[in-house]
């Protein structure tokens, strides 16, 4: 997809896989990866994460994605309660706001929530510190559950490195796990800034999958 100017939410909702999918499948998104963050441990694996955290990274197009509206997702998408302290801090509920802007957006979206009745969430909010990707098997976990559709994104993209930093994985990670399906996909591609000739081959990619 052509440059455009993005920005990035870092939050952790439990198992990232789930969030990674969610987070996908939403117009505006550009980009999706699951990684470790939140804590002191240099160079965490998933084996080894020390005090980190499992996240996910949602780089999005402000012009098209408001970060009040990913907050909005977060919030309905998982109950804190549930998941902190299971596993240790390996699942916990977490922003880690990036800008003054995406602190002042946590607060109000948190004060919208007040109002309605919903009550103060448990999610650990703090100053975004560094983020450290997760091996490849944890990238676009439900789109590779599916061999047929990785191979015929093979076809688009050079490498499963190429394809993991793709929107149209991104996308398609979302519909491997059920949160979108393949007309509203192809809707949205429809939408992308690139050349008529280039969504209609990614279209006919898509179509052409078995699920």
């Amino acid at each position: 997809m052509n440059e455009i100017h993005t920005e990035t939410a870092t939050l952790a909702m439990g198992c990232f896989w789930g969030p990674e999918a969610l987070f996908g499948a939403l117009p505006g998104v550009v980009r999706t990866r699951t990684g470790y963050a939140g804590g002191t441990a240099s160079d965490p694996t998933y084996r080894h994460m020390g005090d980190h955290t499992e996240t996910v990274e949602v780089d999005f197009d402000p012009a098209v994605l408001a970060y009040d509206d990913i907050l909005r997702v977060f919030w309905n998408g998982h109950r804190p309660e549930n998941i902190n302290s299971y596993k240790g801090r390996q699942y916990q509920s977490m922003l880690l706001y990036r800008s003054p802007e995406q602190k002042d957006a946590i607060e109000r979206v948190l004060e919208e929530r007040r109002v309605s009745g919903k009550g103060e969430p448990a999610t650990e909010i703090r100053p975004f510190s560094v983020f450290y990707a997760a091996e490849e098997r944890h990238q676009k976990y439900y789109l590779k559950r599916y061999p047929h559709a990785v191979e015929r994104l093979l076809t688009l993209y050079g490498s499963i490195a190429e394809m993991d930093r793709s929107t149209l994985a991104a996308r398609l990670n979302g519909l491997a796990k059920g949160y979108a399906n393949r007309s509203g996909v192809l809707e949205d591609i429809s939408r992308w800034p690139l050349p008529e000739e280039e969504r209609e081959r990614i279209a006919a990619c898509v179509g052409s999958i078995r699920w």
